[in-house]
C-alpha cells in the first residue's frame, strides 16, 4: 500500500536489554508496594496521561498499523484507537463508584452485627503480552484495566508487529508514570525472561500453544492468569435465513483486518436448499464491497508477515475442495484474496486448524442436525486445549 506523504517516522525496532528486565520488574512491584497506585486520584491521573497520549500519536499508530498489517485508517481508528479513547472516557467517569465498598446481598444473621463489607483491591504488578492482529487495542487495552484496578503494569507487545511495539513504547514512556508502568520490547528470549520474574497477574492474548506455556509457567508460583485464545468456531446457514444478509455478514467479519480476527467463523455450514443463493449472494457482496478488487482497494489490510502468509497459503494449496470466488495470493505482498472454497470433508485443511486469514471454507450439510454432529466433532479439540491449560 502507498505511504502516506505526510506519515511520521517511526522509531526501528529495539529490544529491550534482557539484563534490564529484573529490574524493570522489580520496580513495577516496589511501585506497587508503595501504595501510590491505588489512590483514586493517582489512577485518575495516569488515566488521562494515557488518553492524551493516545491522541497525541494518533498519525503514528495509523502508520504502524499500516507497515505492520496494510490496515486501513478507518479500520485503526474503529477498532484501534477510537476503541481505546472510549473505554479511557468510559473508565474515569465510572472509577470512584466502582472503587466504594459494597454491602453484602445477602448476610447470615451471625455476622450482621459486625456489617461486613466487600472492598476492591487490587492484586499487585501484572504482567501484559499482547497479541499482532490487533496491536494497540488488545496491548494498551488491558493495560487500562489494570491502571484501573490500581496495579502497577508492565506490557509487552507483539514483536510480529514491531512498528506499534514502538509507538506503544514512546506513548507509555511519555505519558505514564515510569516507575510503575513501562512496555518490554523483544521476542521469545525477552518474553522468556520476563516470565521468570513473579507477577500477580498474566494477561496474555494469542494462540493456544503458547497460551499452554504461560499457564504452565504461572502455575509454578500459582499466578492467576487471563488467556483470550484463538478458536475453530463455525458458522451455520440453514435454510430459514436470509442469503444476501448472512452472506453479507460472513463476508464482513472475514474482510475485518484481512481475516485476522480470532472470534471470526473459521468454516461455514450451509444447508443444501440454500446453498447456490447463498453463494451467489457472497459473488455480489463481494463484488459491491470491492468493486475494484480487494488487492487495489486500500480499504483491505495485508497478512502481518511472510511466515503467516505461508502458512495460510498452506491451508489453501493442500486442500481438496473447489474454489468458488477469490482465490488470488501475492507473496511479495502478503497478500490473499477473500477466498471461498467449497470443502466435502471436516477434516479438510482448510477447516482443521484456524486459518486465522481471508479464507471462508464452505460446507455443505443435509440440516442442521447433521451440522451439529460435525461441530461436537471439531470442538472436541476445543475442549482439550482448555482442559490442557
Amino acid at each position: 500500500m502507498a505511504e502516506s506523504k505526510l506519515a511520521p517516522k517511526l522509531a526501528p525496532f529495539e529490544a529491550t536489554s534482557i539484563t534490564a528486565i529484573p529490574g524493570i520488574a522489580e520496580a513495577a512491584r516496589t511501585a506497587f508496594r508503595s501504595h501510590k497506585t491505588k489512590a483514586l486520584e493517582y489512577r485518575l491521573v495516569q488515566l488521562r496521561k494515557l488518553y492524551w497520549g493516545i491522541v497525541d500519536n494518533e498519525a503514528a499508530v495509523i502508520e504502524a498499523c499500516r507497515l505492520d498489517l496494510g490496515k486501513p485508517t478507518f479500520e485503526t481508528y474503529v477498532s484501534e484507537l477510537d476503541w481505546l479513547k472510549n473505554d479511557l472516557i468510559f473508565i474515569t467517569g465510572k472509577l470512584a463508584s466502582w472503587m466504594k465498598d459494597e454491602k453484602p446481598d445477602d448476610i447470615p444473621l451471625s455476622w450482621k452485627f459486625i456489617s461486613p463489607r466487600i472492598r476492591k483491591e487490587p492484586l499487585g504488578s501484572v504482567l501484559v503480552i499482547g497479541a499482532y492482529n490487533f496491536p494497540i487495542q488488545l496491548s494498551l487495552g488491558p493495560m487500562i484495566g489494570a491502571i484501573a484496578a490500581g496495579c502497577s503494569c508492565i506490557l509487552k507487545p507483539s514483536e510480529v508487529a514491531p512498528n506499534t511495539a514502538m509507538v506503544m513504547k514512546k506513548i507509555v514512556e511519555e505519558s505514564l508514570d515510569p516507575g510503575a508502568y513501562s512496555v518490554v520490547n523483544g521476542g521469545v528470549a525477552e518474553t522468556t525472561a520476563l516470565l521468570n520474574e513473579k507477577w500477580d497477574k498474566i494477561f496474555y492474548t494469542g494462540n493456544a500453544t503458547v497460551g499452554k506455556i504461560i499457564a504452565k509457567k504461572a502455575a509454578e508460583t500459582l499466578t492467576p492468569v487471563c488467556l483470550e485464545l484463538g478458536g475453530k468456531n463455525p458458522a451455520i446457514v440453514t435454510k430459514n435465513a436470509d442469503p444476501r444478509l448472512a452472506a453479507r455478514r460472513l463476508l464482513w467479519g472475514k474482510l475485518y483486518n484481512a481475516g485476522q480476527v480470532c472470534v471470526s467463523q473459521n468454516y461455514i455450514m450451509v444447508e443444501r436448499e440454500i446453498f447456490e443463493a447463498f453463494i451467489r449472494e457472497l459473488r455480489k457482496a463481494k463484488e459491491e464491497f470491492y468493486p475494484n478488487g480487494t488487492k487495489s482497494s486500500p480499504d483491505y489490510g495485508r497478512i502481518v508477515n511472510k511466515r503467516h502468509f505461508l502458512r495460510i497459503k498452506k491451508m489453501l494449496d493442500d486442500t481438496k475442495g473447489k474454489i468458488l470466488i477469490g482465490g488470488e495470493v501475492d507473496e511479495d505482498e502478503n497478500y490473499i484474496d477473500i477466498t471461498v472454497v467449497q470443502v466435502n470433508d471436516i477434516n479438510d485443511s482448510m477447516i482443521v486448524d484456524e486459518s486465522f486469514g481471508p479464507l471462508m471454507p464452505v460446507l455443505v450439510v443435509e440440516d442442521v442436525e447433521e451440522a451439529s454432529k460435525y461441530f461436537d466433532s471439531t470442538k472436541l479439540d476445543v475442549y482439550q486445549s482448555w482442559n490442557n491449560l
